[in-house]
């Protein structure tokens, strides 16, 4: 349950830091066997396996589009295949294009602790739907921010994988009356 919320929290974390630092990957890969959000400004996918401790169902954001300056609720539908104890913790990446942004080490049950989330640690196994609420830096720059997290338990094995790209770029001019 923890690792839920806390993965909530991370994926809300990453859109902020997204949105706060320019983050994203090469282009995003889409896998048939996977669930797989998309629309002009952001997408997710799971690069994760079917061993893996949590499955991750969904990710939806609100407003979706994310806009800068504004409120952004992430809502992640998951299951934990698993008990997931004190000491998980997810290894990100931020990409701008090629270039890494930022590259951090979370530890999943302390960042639910500190968002106040419903679900700690020791998560049990079973399904959750984490919602977390943050607000987005007005300072976003324009830029395709790609992001990868990938989780580990307290025993290093696979916890979670996602992937994802958030595009602030603006639509040009034409797009707004023919798009």
């Amino acid at each position: 349950m923890a690792r839920l919320s806390y993965l909530s929290l991370f994926l809300a974390y990453l859109f902020v830091a997204t949105n706060a630092n320019p983050f994203s990957f090469q282009k995003p890969i889409v896998n048939q066997d996977r669930p797989v959000h998309a629309t002009a400004n952001w997408d997710w996918r799971s690069c994760g396996s079917a061993s893996d401790a949590i499955q991750i169902e969904s990710i939806t954001v609100s407003p979706d589009p994310p806009k800068p300056g504004h409120d952004l609720t992430v809502t992640v539908k998951a299951s934990a295949q698993e008990e997931i104890e004190e000491g998980a913790y997810a290894d990100v990446t931020v990409k701008l294009g090629v270039v890494k942004l930022l590259t951090k080490e979370f530890d999943l049950c302390e960042e639910a602790r500190n968002a106040e989330l419903e679900v700690q640690c020791p998560v049990k196994e079973g399904n959750y739907l984490v919602e977390h609420t943050v607000t987005l830096p007005k300072e976003i720059p324009q830029a395709k921010f790609n992001v990868n997290a990938h989780g580990y338990t307290v025993d290093d094995e696979e916890l979670f994988c996602v992937d994802l790209t958030i595009n602030f770029f603006k639509k040009p001019f034409l797009k707004l009356f023919l798009g």
